[in-house]
Order: structure tokens, then C-alpha cells, then sequence
């Protein structure tokens, strides 16, 4: 086996293409053992090359998200800075990851650890699948616990006021509404909000096609107050159009929502305005575009709908996330506990 091995060396083949000349796990684990001797490291790949593989995956093959992806990129090259981005991939252990855990917990939330393991935990399964690794250095690596926090939710009457806040008196005041108006009536998350086109609405039944996390579709009702919204900010929304083409300038016909270039509103900006209006309808309460999302969801609830039914239209994978954004509050609980339950009334 030994000279087997030897020429299967001097021909500088990778593990990956040896795999299948191999007869048990026990010839892979000698000949990581004999490379390592041989080239006193392991040929497996260097780290940083590896994370864009990973990377391009992400981008091109699963469809994630801009943000998700520079997430991933983030976590990961934090863990090469610490790990070293030259290292070869064949030689990270655990007590390299277990080393690098014990920073994080110094310097991170427990949310913020669980995220940047969660990325290893993803990364090294890729490697893992396209047998670029042996074992996986993440199996007897545990998620740190978190704390389960409440979300942040709007009453009827603190969403009413937020969506009266914009003036018509504003330069995008009918933008802005029809903005407040379909996050409210969709629970949609902001970047499927900006990634909108005029296409993707229907007007004649009533529903928006948005793509989601791992470029999933799906499509939404949006109610009649949505409706009206949209069609005043349309008003607005030509008169833009008209007085850039008259300048010669460039815009972009095609997306839902206009910044005043005529080119595509951005996230950041809807959450800019959402906190300003906030403020304006003089809530307590920091108002995100995600607060929006968690109040469409608890409504939904509230008023008697089934969970799967409010999964589907947030778009999530696992029922247990949607578990985790509609918490309702107490008060409610024991209105239905007691209107419902046949033991539950008192004389």
C-alpha cells in the first residue's frame, strides 16, 4: 500500500481525484498522514482560495442575497485572519476552531457568535461535500446558547399612525405611504420591497411576486389601501420620470420605487425614512421596516390565522422562525384562552 501511495504522490494528485482509487476511510486517513510528512503540509487548498469557491456557490448556484453573502464573506474572512488565509484547509482542527471560538466569546454577543459559527458550520460542509476535507472540524463544535428576545411589534393604532405620517404636502410623501402601505399589507422584508418591479405587481388580483432568501418566489395579496397608495404615488412617480427625461437624464423604468435620480430606491434609504416617520407619528419605539414585518405577522395572528398560512406568506422555510416572529402578548393569549376553552370559564 505504501508504494501504491508513494506513486499516487509523486504524480501530485489531489484527495478528491485519489478517492476513488482508495478502498476504505483508513487509506484516506494514511495518506493525509504521508502528505503531510512529505510536503509538511497538507494539499488540500489554501484557506482563502477555498472561501471564494464557497463564495461564487452562494452567489451563482444558491442565488443569496447581496447582504447574505457579504455576511458570509465577513465571517469568514475574520476566521481566516485568525486562522491564517495561506493555512491549507486539510490542517484545521478542532482546537484551531475551538481557539477561535474562545475570541469570539470575548469580544461578541452570543447572537453574534452563533452567526459567525453558523457561516463556519455552512463553509465547512461545502468543503466537506466536495470532498476538498476529510472531517469535518465543526462536528463536536457546539452553538452557544442564546436568549430568546421578544420581537419588537406595533399596535393597529401605532401602525395607523405611522402610515399617517407622511404628508401629501411632501415631495415623496405618495411614495412614501405606498411604501409604508405594501410593507404593512405584505409583511415583505425591505430588500424584496426595493427589489420590486412595476412587473411584479397585479393589479387585477391583487397580489405581488417577490423573490426571497435563497432567490425563493413567492407571491402576496396586498389589500385595497395598498391599491390606492400605488396609484397616487404613480402620479408622482411620472411626473419624476418626465422631468428627468426632459434633463436628459438617465432612470430606470422598470423598478417600483424611485429615489429623486429616478434610479432605484435602496434599503438603507427605507429604513432612513421609516425611522423618520417614526419619530413624526411620535412612537416610542425604534420603527424598522423589519418592525413593520413583525407587526403584519402578530396582526395576522391576532385576528385568527392559521401559522402555516402567515409561514407562507413571510416566506420562511421553517415553521419555528415564524414561531419566533409572532409572539403575542399575554393579555391577548388569555382573551382566547378564555373565550375558547371549555374549562377555562369562571363563574
Amino acid at each position: 500500500m505504501n508504494a501504491v501511495l508513494h506513486g499516487m504522490l509523486t504524480e501530485n494528485h489531489t484527495v478528491a481525484g485519489l478517492k476513488k482509487h482508495l478502498r476504505s476511510v483508513a487509506e484516506l486517513a494514511v495518506l493525509k498522514t504521508a502528505l503531510c510528512r512529505r510536503h509538511r503540509r497538507i494539499l488540500f487548498g489554501m484557506l482563502i482560495e477555498c472561501i471564494e469557491r464557497f463564495i461564487t456557490l452562494l452567489t451563482d448556484e444558491k442565488g443569496y442575497s447581496h447582504h447574505t453573502v457579504s455576511n458570509y464573506r465577513r465571517d469568514l474572512l475574520q476566521f481566516a485572519d485568525e486562522a491564517g488565509r495561506e493555512i491549507d484547509v486539510g490542517s484545521l482542527d478542532t482546537s484551531i476552531i475551538r481557539s477561535y471560538v474562545y475570541s469570539l466569546n470575548i469580544k461578541n454577543k452570543s447572537s453574534s457568535v452563533a452567526r459567525k459559527l453558523s457561516s463556519l458550520r455552512s463553509f465547512f460542509k461545502f468543503l466537506e461535500q466536495e470532498s476538498i476535507i476529510l472531517q469535518n472540524p465543526m462536528g463536536s463544535i457546539s452553538m452557544p446558547k442564546q436568549e430568546q428576545h421578544i420581537p419588537v411589534f406595533l399596535s393597529v393604532d401605532e401602525v395607523f399612525a405611522l402610515l399617517e405620517a407622511p404628508g401629501t404636502d411632501e415631495t415623496f410623501g405618495a411614495r412614501d405611504r405606498a411604501i409604508l402601505e405594501l410593507l404593512y399589507s405584505t409583511g415583505m422584508r425591505v430588500s424584496e420591497l426595493v427589489a420590486c418591479n412595476l412587473a411584479s405587481l397585479d393589479f387585477e388580483t391583487g397580489m405581488v411576486k417577490v423573490r426571497g432568501k435563497g432567490n425563493r418566489e413567492r407571491i402576496i395579496p396586498f389589500g385595497a389601501q395598498a391599491v390606492k397608495s400605488l396609484r397616487l404615488y404613480f402620479v408622482e412617480r411620472e411626473e419624476l420620470l418626465r422631468k428627468r427625461l426632459q434633463q436628459g437624464k438617465k432612470i430606470d423604468k422598470e423598478c417600483l420605487f424611485l429615489n429623486n435620480r429616478g434610479t432605484r430606491l435602496t434599503a438603507r434609504s427605507v429604513e432612513r425614512l421609516i425611522a423618520d416617520y417614526g419619530r413624526k407619528a411620535g412612537l416610542d419605539k425604534q420603527v424598522t421596516p423589519h418592525v413593520l414585518r413583525h407587526s403584519f405577522a402578530t396582526h395576522l395572528l391576532e385576528m385568527g390565522a392559521d401559522i402555516r398560512s402567515v409561514q407562507e406568506l413571510l416566506g420562511h422555510a421553517s415553521l419555528s422562525t415564524t414561531q419566533k416572529y409572532t409572539h403575542l402578548d399575554m393579555v391577548h393569549l388569555m382573551r382566547v384562552y378564555d373565550k375558547a376553552h371549555p374549562k377555562a370559564r369562571r363563574d
